[in-house]
């Protein structure tokens, strides 16, 4: 008799395997750690073989009939499902696409989301298309050239360049693990197929334009939400994503630091900001308008999410700054000045939180100098103040 639903789902197991036939050979094997698996029993050549047709309750006795219908119909023209299916895994497992899968299932660890979302798009918009198809064994300089110029003809040049890199990445790996024997994009560098470009530089004001920003920010007329996320932003030059999105749940404001989670950062690793008193004083301001809401900066929408990214250009443009200063732009406008000033490089890059050479130290140092850091973000807070008062500022002490 053919098997039903309650027969499968209700078989248990025993202290040796056994079958549960269901119809045209096809039957359940049932192991004595309860795991249940469809076969299919068929003939071909002479010899008797069993075909896995998937693992229930993962695959539905429908499912697994229709799995066993194809395979017979297959069968009934001669060929061996067995055989067909190797040849296609086998197939499948060498083409650019499936290796670049397992590539991506090594490198996305330790990416964050976003990050490793936006790069597997990229690849199924730009590269997958022309070149997936291709078996890793095929793939020639040629091939790949063609297809970053194709991208590079729409215009985007910085993104073919990207692509190329990750192609030369993926089939670096591919040789690495044995599923390539060699690596035909490292024939290939960016300057020999694509123009040069210039690096993007953010808009920002010179040093010298600092204490009217500073007003004008202090006077900035619109919400008090997006005034006091000015003032933060200079405090602290964190990322605009960075800045935005913090939850109350990330400060220590009895320890005066705020640890932004490795998630919420680009490079995927933990930072810490430490806070200057100027810097405790504004998220107190913040608290008392919070009302219990999860995000520091909450959006005006009334929605449980945090401010638009582009409040804060949309800010500066209001204070008739566009095309002249942008929330990224504090970021290097404090770091020239501290430099100038003599603070430590490393120090200065740390709280940046800008790629570390070192892969393996970047992991573990987003702590390190965290009281000279402290010393410098308090140092800054006050050359900001002096700035405003329009004292004559004093250089910041350089620490020891």
């Amino acid at each position: 008799m053919a098997l039903s639903d309650t027969a499968v789902r209700q078989a248990k197991p025993r202290s040796k395997q056994y079958k549960l036939a269901d119809e045209k050979g096809m039957f359940l094997l049932v192991r004595p750690n309860g795991a249940k698996y469809w076969r299919l029993k068929y003939r071909i050549g002479g010899t008797e073989k069993a075909l896995a047709l998937g693992v229930y309750p993962d695959v539905s006795l429908k499912d697994a009939r229709s799995a066993r219908d194809d395979a017979r119909k297959l069968i009934a023209a001669g060929t061996d499902p067995m055989a067909t299916r190797k040849a296609e895994k086998q197939a499948d497992c060498l083409t650019f696409e499936a290796v670049a899968r397992r590539w991506f299932a090594h490198w996305k660890s330790d990416r964050t989301e976003k990050h490793a979302a936006d790069t597997w798009r990229r690849l199924e918009a730009d590269v997958f298309p022309v070149i997936g198809s291709v078996p890793v064994g095929e793939l020639t300089a040629r091939r790949v050239r063609d297809c970053v110029k194709a991208i590079e003809k729409r215009g985007a040049v910085d993104i073919a360049k990207r692509q190329l890199q990750k192609c030369g990445q993926i089939m670096r790996w591919a040789v690495a693990n044995d599923l390539a024997e060699r690596n035909p994009v490292a024939d290939v560098r960016p300057s020999d197929i694509l123009p040069a470009t210039r690096k993007r530089n953010y808009h920002r004001i010179d040093a010298r334009d600092l204490p009217k920003l500073l007003h004008d920010m202090d006077g900035y007329t619109g919400g008090e939400h997006t005034r006091l996320a000015l003032q933060l932003m200079a405090l602290t030059f964190v990322r605009t994503s960075e800045l935005i999105g913090a939850r109350w749940s990330e400060f220590d404001l009895a320890h005066a630091r705020w640890d932004i989670p490795p998630e919420r950062m680009k490079m995927g690793r933990p930072h810490i900001v430490p806070l200057s008193t100027q810097a405790l004083a504004i998220l107190e301001k913040l608290r008392a308008i919070s009302f219990g809401r999860e995000f520091v900066f909450p959006a005006d929408t009334g929605k449980p999410t945090h401010m638009s990214n582009n409040t804060i250009l949309y800010a500066l443009y209001r204070m008739g700054y566009r095309g002249r200063m942008t929330g990224h732009g504090y970021r290097g406008v404090a770091s020239t000045i501290l430099h100038e000033q003599g603070w430590p490089h490393p120090h200065i890059e740390l709280q940046l939180a800008h790629q570390d050479a070192n892969q393996t130290s970047a992991a573990y140092n987003h702590a390190l100098y965290l009281k000279p850091r402290a010393k410098m973000m308090q140092a800054w807070a006050d050359y900001l103040d002096a700035l405003r008062a329009g004292d004559n500022v004093v250089p910041l002490t350089r620490q020891a």
